[in-house]
């Protein structure tokens, strides 16, 4: 199974940004962790801080299974939730975090609703969550 997980904006940082909430470990070690522990799948990564970079992503419809973290783009979206509305594929929302014992406006996903599940507050170990519920 080709899987492609995507990251939105400012996760790029991770490793560094607010460790105390993101943890000390970046994607790319994350990801590579990830490969091995998950050898049958092709798991390809993509990350940017660009809205419609993202979206251009979603659309190349070269995967079978998506695991999308989007950021803060998570609470505002609609262009990103439209686009994952037309992806008719599984996809898992992941959050690093615990949205919902962050700030207010954090605690609304408007992608959700167009994912097929939403893990949240798992630390990095969400990403693998997400692969292991994929069928």
């Amino acid at each position: 199974m080709k899987i492609l997980i995507v990251n939105g904006p400012n996760l790029n940082l991770l490793g560094t940004r607010e460790p105390e909430i993101y943890g000390t470990v970046t994607m790319e070690d994350y990801l590579q962790k990830l490969q091995s522990e998950f050898p049958i799948h092709e798991i390809s990564y993509y990350q940017s801080n660009i809205e419609g970079e993202l979206i251009n992503r979603l659309q190349k419809d070269d995967f079978d299974a998506l695991v999308i973290n989007p950021g803060a783009f998570t609470h505002y979206s609609y262009a990103i939730t439209d686009c994952l509305k037309n992806i008719q594929k599984q996809k898992i929302e992941v959050h690093i975090s615990n949205i919902y014992k962050r700030e207010e406006f954090r605690q609304k996903s408007v992608t959700a609703a167009n994912s097929d599940a939403v893990l949240s507050g798992f630390g990095m170990n969400g990403y693998r969550l997400a692969i292991l519920s994929l069928k």
